[in-house]
């Protein structure tokens, strides 16, 4: 499933406390943070590991696990106008591929609805 949608990228730590400020799903592998961002209409993320996980290559590894499965999920599954925060736990670098993706798609879909105005369209 090739999905061409651009995300947005959330960079500044004011833009990550904001979105830590919404909603969150966590799993065992992954925590999923949303906020609404009324001054944006395209879905933004941002991607965090932190030390606690391990050395720089398994939280290198992974975001860029968390990465692949947002740019694949979030096209079809995000809502626009919408910041969302993938955060790395412990098992994210050795869980399997799959089981990431389905505690993805369930967390997106039972994060409740962020505000009434952000529509799915």
């Amino acid at each position: 499933m090739e999905n061409h949608t651009k995300l947005g990228v959330l960079k500044t730590r004011s833009e990550f406390l904001h979105v830590r400020s919404g909603k969150h799903r966590a799993f065992k592998n992954l925590v999923i943070q949303a906020n609404a961002n009324p001054s944006s209409g395209a879905i933004r993320v941002g991607f965090t590991a932190t030390k606690k996980i391990g050395n720089a290559v398994v939280r290198n590894k992974a975001k860029r696990r968390l990465r692949h499965v947002a740019r694949e999920l979030l096209p079809e599954h995000g809502l626009k106008g919408v910041d969302y925060v993938f955060i790395a736990r412990n098992s994210t670098a050795s869980t399997p591929y799959k089981s990431l993706i389905s505690n993805t798609r369930d967390a997106l879909a039972s994060i409740p609805q962020i505000n009434k105005k952000v529509s799915k369209s």
